[in-house]
């Protein structure tokens, strides 16, 4: 027998690391000039076949090229051309890190390289995890300024400090897979060919945003959902954030990201250090679809809290009543939700200070008093009776000038007080760098748990920053990172008073999901655009990187406020079945008929949701008109489809839906036609998606292995 081999190791005599995971080998080697520089990523290999890999260094196609080599972080020294994903000056004004080697430890799954700059009181830690199980490769820095805290008080400003910076090996042809998008249209996935040029990615709005997510893949063009190498890396970080991709003439692509976007600056002292979020990675020689179910797998065993727990379905007010919210509309809302099954009941905005509209009372966090007179716990205790959870919806970040806060704190909003304020949605952001606003924000959402027995909170955030100052701060820059550290650290602390509490993210829609917040949250609101057919798209960018669990999705009123478009009320579940079912009409208006199917449609949901909620995903295509997502068991004993066609042709039936997942020498149990199919059968030809006539068609099946 073979032993198995350690998941780090580092050889100091030749400075030469190797991380291991299931079915991938990431190496990196020190390079002379003491900067750690990269080997190799992608399909596990031997030690004497990783001993003969040569230095990116050898590949260089002339002279000029020679220090051009793939850094694990460049710095701006040497003759390095290519995006820095660290940038320094020294009170001497000097620019760049020279790096000596000083020293490594190994930890289990995590390594550590210590570089000191040769000529400057800088040291720099780059660490590496790898864990049990998982192909992820998660990294980050951290950097120190070593000078004595009685010597000069001489700062280093730090321009940019990536968490890590990645390489892709020599291919053929190079693309990209990233989401964009905008409010009601956000997680668009593009698949571009990859340019010769620097392609950056980034918000600058202080938070991950709608408009691109700091998740990316690259493959060489011809990877498929089940087949092909496919490279792949995720931000965990919540607020601005940059990523350069660089393929060059010579024929190298690599790639740095990390926190804060371009022009931002902060300063360390004697004594501070600054450490970066954790950016991961990951490599699957098969396909998109392998890749994201790494990805689930990751983000369910070490990122997301309670990832056993269901995700509950739940009925949110807003498009019930908008701002107009009172006790008894909402006690008949609630009791309606029970009937149809809903688990928990979530009060959303208007319901605190003033606030009949979005022009006043944000940061007013008590009950409005016209409209709930005995505060909220009655409420809360009806909906308890009722055997749902408590929720309620928050915007703690935020604040109107028409509020009690603001007029007692002016000075605690993120403005440059010498600039003109731009006003968003009638509102500011509160600065939570500041401590007393972190300790403000801590102290009224503790007081609205243990008040109102509050089970959730949807967390939300509708603005993104504007003239970022901080008056009178020496390193005003820093509120760009200490807001969303503190926005984190808020969020941990609540969850470790009340273990019970969850939390749903949102940011306006789909303003604000990584790896960061979904550390701290249960779910997210996917996008504020409920409309089930733009809503297959969006769940298809989503799902890239994030399971369907973490994926908030609901079911509302037809026509769609949104859009505008009328559905059949099956369609709309079913495709909100996809992810964490929850529903957001006005259940006074819906008819006898609607409410009884709604009901039989949250029972069928219950009965799939262990599977959809923490099954491995599969994206099932046919071809045509027909999408599907398949849920499969990871013993293969039960799987769901779901089937969608938001449009027919005439002459144009739907395509057999393959399942590729299946085991083609089993048989499967269809439960509700009890028909048996053969393996071989549903994996190479397909099975009928059983499609009614007409648009907006769908179904759910489900199987069950059976004895061959």
């Amino acid at each position: 027998m073979h032993a198995t081999p350690p998941l780090v190791t580092f050889d100091p005599d030749l400075g030469h690391a190797v991380l291991r995971t299931p079915n991938s080998v990431y190496t990196l080697r020190l390079g002379s000039d003491g900067s750690p520089r990269h080997l190799r990523w992608g399909a596990p290999l031997d030690d004497a076949d990783l001993g003969a890999t040569p230095d990116a260094v050898s590949r260089a196609a002339s002279s000029f090229e020679t220090e051009a080599a793939a850094d694990e972080l460049a710095p701006q020294t040497g003759a390095r051309f290519g995006p820095a994903g660290l940038q320094v000056r020294f009170a001497s004004g000097t620019r760049g890190a020279q790096w000596r080697f000083t020293g490594h430890t190994v930890e289990g799954g995590e390594l550590r390289l210590r570089l000191d700059d040769r000529h400057h009181p800088l040291r720099t830690e780059l660490c590496y995890r790898v864990r049990p199980g998982s192909d992820v490769v998660e990294r980050w820095t951290e950097l120190t300024h070593t000078g004595p805290a009685d010597g000069p008080p001489d700062p280093i400003t730090v321009d940019r400090l990536d968490s890590a910076s990645w390489t892709a090996p020599p291919l053929a042809d190079y693309r990209l897979s990233h989401l964009t998008g905008g409010w009601n249209s956000e997680f668009q996935l593009q698949r571009d060919r990859l340019p010769v040029a620097e392609t950056v990615l980034t918000s600058r709005r202080g938070l991950t945003s709608h408009h691109a997510n700091p998740w990316l893949a690259l493959d060489d063009g011809t990877a498929t959902e089940e087949r092909g190498e496919v490279w792949s890396t995720a931000l965990a970080w919540s607020g601005s954030w940059r990523v350069t991709v660089h393929r060059d003439p010579a024929g190298r692509t690599t790639w740095t990201g990390g926190f804060g976007h371009e022009g931002l600056s902060w300063t360390l002292r004697p004594g501070e250090s600054l450490r970066t979020p954790v950016y991961a990675g990951l490599y699957t020689p098969h396909g998109f679809g392998a890749a994201s179910r790494a990805w689930h797998e990751h983000v369910r065993r070490h990122v997301l809290p309670q990832p056993d727990r269901d995700r509950p379905v739940l009925y949110n007010s807003w498009e019930a009543t908008g701002f107009d919210v009172d006790e008894a509309g909402q006690i008949r809302l609630a009791q309606r939700a029970a009937r149809l099954g809903a688990e928990l009941f979530v009060l959303d905005d208007g319901w605190f200070g003033t606030r009949r509209d979005d022009r006043s009372g944000l940061g007013d966090w008590t009950p409005r008093p016209e409209a709930f007179p005995r505060g909220l716990r009655p409420l809360a205790d009806e909906v308890h009776r009722l055997g749902m959870d408590f929720g309620l919806w928050v915007e703690p970040e935020m604040v109107n000038r028409d509020s009690e806060l603001y007029r007692a704190h002016p000075d605690w909003v993120i403005h440059s007080p010498r600039l003109d304020a731009t006003e968003l949605r009638n509102q500011l952001v509160l600065n939570f760098a500041r401590p007393e606003v972190e300790a403000w924000a801590g102290e009224t959402l503790d007081r609205l748990v243990r008040e109102n027995a509050v089970d959730w909170f949807k967390w939300d955030a509708n603005r993104a920053f504007t003239e970022a100052g901080w008056d009178g701060h020496p390193d005003p820059d820093r509120l760009w990172i200490d807001h969303t550290r503190a926005v984190h650290r808020v969020m941990d602390r609540l969850r470790a008073a009340h273990p019970g509490l969850r939390i749903e993210a949102c940011a306006g829609g789909g303003g604000r999901v990584d790896l960061g917040i979904l550390a701290r949250t249960d779910q997210a609101w996917t996008s504020d655009n409920t409309d089930p057919v733009d809503r297959i798209g969006i769940h298809y960018g989503f799902g890239q990187l994030f399971p369907a669990q973490a994926m908030a999705a609901w079911v509302t009123d037809s026509p769609n406020t949104a859009t505008g478009r009328r559905t059949p009320l099956r369609f709309r579940f079913h495709v909100a079945m996809a992810g964490a079912l929850g529903l957001g009409g006005d259940l006074t208006a819906w008819s006898v008929e609607e409410l009884a199917e709604a009901a039989e449609l949250v029972a069928a949901y219950k009965g799939i949701r262990p599977l959809v909620q923490r099954g491995h995903l599969h994206r099932a295509t046919t071809g045509g008109a027909v999408t599907a997502v398949h849920y499969a068991a990871p013993d293969d004993s039960e799987h769901v489809l779901l089937t969608w066609r938001p449009t027919t042709r005439f002459g144009h039936p739907p395509d057999p839906v393959r399942l590729p997942a299946l085991d083609p020498g089993a048989r499967y149990l269809d439960r509700d036609l009890k028909q048996v199919h053969s393996g071989a059968v549903l994996v190479r030809h397909g099975i009928d998606p059983r499609l009614p006539a007409g648009d907006y068609a769908s179904s759910l099946i489900r199987l069950r292995r059976v004895e061959s």
